[in-house]
C-alpha cells in the first residue's frame, strides 16, 4: 500500500519547479493533490500530468496573498474532497537586491507571500485539521533562511520567519494529532537556479559536499515523509536537504 493512500493535499506554488514534483510525488504515494496556482490553466495541467501518471489530481485557483482566495481553495478542496490531511506551503518570491539599494515594495512583496502566506493557508486548514484530529503540514523554507546571503535579506527573513513559525506552530496543534515541519532546501536544479550566470553555479558546486545540485524530486521525498505515518512523532523539525552544504 501506498504511503499516503486515501489522504487529500493541498499543494500551493504547484505550477512550476518544486510545488510541481511535490504535488507529482504526494500523487506518486496514493494522495489526492489538489495543485493550487495563481492561474486556473497552470494548476489545471499539473493536476492532468498527475491523473496522466495514474495519480489523482485536481486544482485551485489559489493565491496566497489573498485570504479570500485561500479560503476558496479550502473550502473547494473540503466540498470537492471531504477533508484536507496535508498542506504544503512551497510558494515563494525571490525580488534580489543588496540591503542598500532594496526597495521597501520588494521587501513587503517577499515576506508577504513567503512567509505571511503561509501563516493564512495554515491558519484556514488548521481548521479543518482541528476537527478531523488529524494533520500534516510541511513548509518549503531554503538554506539560505539558515546562513543567509547577500542581496537576499527579504528572502532570508521570510525563509527563517519560516522555521520559527512552524516551530511554534507544532507546539500548539501537537495534542491534536497535527504535525508541523519544515524542509529547507539547498542548491536545487530547476528553472530559477539555471538562470543564474555559469560562473555562480560553478561556486555552488565548489560548496557542496556531495558535488551536485539537487533534484526536484529530492525535495518531493522529503515532503512524502514528513507528510507519511512514518514520521508520526516528528514536528518542529527542520529537514535539511542541502547534499551537505549547511549542517
Amino acid at each position: 500500500m501506498r504511503r499516503l493512500e486515501g489522504r487529500v493535499a493541498l499543494v500551493t506554488g504547484a505550477s512550476r519547479g518544486l510545488g510541481r514534483a511535490i504535488a507529482a510525488g504526494l500523487a506518486a504515494e496514493g494522495a489526492v493533490v489538489v495543485a493550487g496556482a495563481r492561474a486556473e490553466p497552470d494548476g489545471a495541467a499539473v493536476a492532468e500530468e498527475m491523473r496522466a501518471a495514474g495519480g489523482r489530481g485536481d486544482s485551485v485557483v489559489l493565491d496566497v496573498t489573498d485570504p479570500a482566495s485561500v479560503e476558496r481553495a479550502v473550502a473547494a478542496t473540503l466540498e470537492r474532497h471531504g477533508r484536507l490531511d496535508i498542506l504544503v506551503n512551497n510558494a515563494g518570491i525571490t525580488r534580489d537586491q543588496l540591503l542598500l539599494r532594496m526597495k521597501r515594495d520588494d521587501w513587503d512583496a517577499v515576506l508577504h507571500t513567503n512567509l505571511t502566506g503561509a501563516f493564512v493557508c495554515s491558519q484556514a486548514a488548521i481548521k479543518l485539521m482541528v476537527r478531523q484530529r488529524y494533520g500534516r503540514i510541511v513548509n518549503i523554507s531554503s538554506v539560505v533562511g539558515q546562513t543567509g546571503n547577500a542581496g537576499q535579506a527579504n528572502y532570508a527573513a521570510s525563509k527563517a520567519g519560516l522555521i520559527g513559525f512552524t516551530k511554534s506552530l507544532a507546539r500548539e496543534v501537537a495534542s491534536r494529532n497535527i504535525t508541523a515541519n519544515v524542509v529547507a532546501p539547498g542548491f536545487i536544479d530547476t528553472d530559477m537556479t539555471r538562470a543564474v550566470p555559469e560562473a555562480v553555479q560553478k561556486a555552488w558546486l565548489e560548496g557542496i559536499p556531495v558535488g551536485r545540485l539537487g533534484a526536484p524530486e529530492d525535495i518531493a521525498d522529503a515532503v512524502c515523509f514528513l507528510a507519511s505515518e512514518k514520521a508520526s512523532y516528528i514536528t518542529g523539525h527542520v529537514l535539511a536537504v542541502n547534499g551537505g552544504m549547511y549542517c
